[in-house]
């Protein structure tokens, strides 16, 4: 296997982990926090909405808000102006849970690159936005 395949294979699962258990102690699951992040930043988003922005299908966010409704984080609502389209709109719970979750994420970000310099860590995220960029364009 190639040796950067094979360093981020070993190193995306290990992030995954950590970054599932740090969500854990707020009662949710890894990926649950990407759509509430994406309400976060803007409350009242359609399922395809959100889908496109974090990167995953529109039925795959159909059913963390499911979840996350019956958790009582998030409500669905009619659009007000087209009835085929449904928002979906964060409760005061759901809310609540910004704060926290963005200091567990930071803690967890400054935790994993701790060793790194300044300019060790700009130099990782853009060739990471690199490598994010070439993927999106389809290399």
């Amino acid at each position: 296997m190639p040796e950067f395949l094979e360093l981020h294979s070993k190193t995306s699962k290990l992030l995954r982990a950590a970054a599932d258990n740090a969500v854990q102690r707020h009662g949710l699951r890894l990926g649950q926090d990407h759509l509430l992040a994406a309400l976060w930043a803007e409350d009242g988003r359609t399922p395809g909405e959100i889908a496109a922005a974090v990167n995953v299908t529109t039925p795959a966010v159909t059913k963390l808000a499911t979840r996350l409704a019956e958790m009582g984080l998030l409500e669905r609502r009619p659009d007000l102006h087209d009835n085929r389209l449904v928002r979906l709109w964060l409760t005061p719970a759901g809310r609540a849970l910004q704060a926290p979750i963005e200091a567990e994420r930071q803690q967890l970000e400054d935790r994993i690159t701790a060793t790194l310099t300044k300019t060790e860590r700009a130099q990782l995220m853009k060739a990471l936005t690199k490598i994010n960029q070439a993927l999106l364009d389809g290399v």
